[in-house]
């Protein structure tokens, strides 16, 4: 699978996307507008290893609900993934069975290597 989660409004995605310079076999999912569906985040999440690897902690969302005062268990971040796009970290890049998440500078250089393999 050759799949990219990412927001179309979100810049940082977008320069990521450009840097990429992805093959066109990739396919984008603008979260926004088609949300993620369970089947999808159970796939990430196997891949990931876990719901709070996916999960943002950097989400306006996660600082207005106070949610870092919580105890938040994996249920926890499946359900607010689902609930609302912003609480997944942003871009998820699947390439084969390898997920890259997030936008750290590691995080792109690592996506790089795989795709020029």
């Amino acid at each position: 699978m050759k799949k990219v989660y990412y927001l179309k409004t979100c810049s940082t995605c977008v320069r990521i996307l450009k840097e990429l310079n992805l093959p066109s076999e990739f396919v984008l999912q603008d979260i926004k507008t088609e949300a993620i569906t369970v089947k999808q985040l159970e796939e990430m999440k196997v891949l990931a290893g876990s719901y709070e690897a996916l999960f943002s902690k950097r989400s306006k969302l996660y600082k207005e609900m106070d949610l870092k005062n919580q105890k938040l268990e994996e249920r926890d971040y499946k359900h607010y993934i689902l609930e609302h796009y912003t609480f997944l970290s942003r871009p998820v890049i699947i390439v084969d069975d390898n997920i890259f998440i997030g936008n750290s500078k590691n995080v792109v250089e690592a996506t790089k290597k795989i795709l020029n393999k």
